[in-house]
């Protein structure tokens, strides 16, 4: 997708809103603690766990990819002025899977977030981060 000067300026708006957005609010809402509150929604039954969210998460991934796949389609300017919203709320449900499905398997979503930021991390350090594989 090409992106027009004026898309450009839109797209850095967004991030910029974004980045002041997290500095002011978001910043103080640990994994952790939204993992715990998460937990507090987390109404399915019980023979169900990891199963539930894990088909939830794949249901939710599949909105995110669906409205992304209309942004490539048909551009920034064809988009609902709440397009990001609508985004941004599909990626919280998202969220809310993953931390289902840490809760489950009796995992802190903090620690989990940070063991993929740390084997990340060491791939980009020993130019791993394109391959195949799982332990590269």
């Amino acid at each position: 997708m090409k992106l027009t000067s004026k898309d450009r300026r839109i797209m850095k708006t967004i991030f910029d809103e974004a980045e002041e957005y997290m500095k002011e609010k978001g910043s103080a809402f640990t994994f952790d603690a939204y993992q715990a509150e998460a937990k507090e929604t987390a109404i399915y039954p019980h023979n169900m766990k990891i199963l539930y969210p894990a088909l939830g998460l794949t249901g939710e991934a599949g909105e995110v990819a669906n409205k992304v796949k209309k942004l490539v389609r048909d551009g920034m300017d064809k988009m609902p002025s709440d397009w990001r919203e609508q985004i941004a709320g599909e990626l919280g449900d998202v969220l809310w899977y993953c931390a289902a499905i840490a809760t489950d398997l009796n995992m802190s979503l903090g620690q989990v977030a940070m063991s993929n930021k740390n084997k990340l991390s060491s791939r980009k350090q020993r130019g791993m981060i394109g391959g195949f594989g799982d332990k590269r």
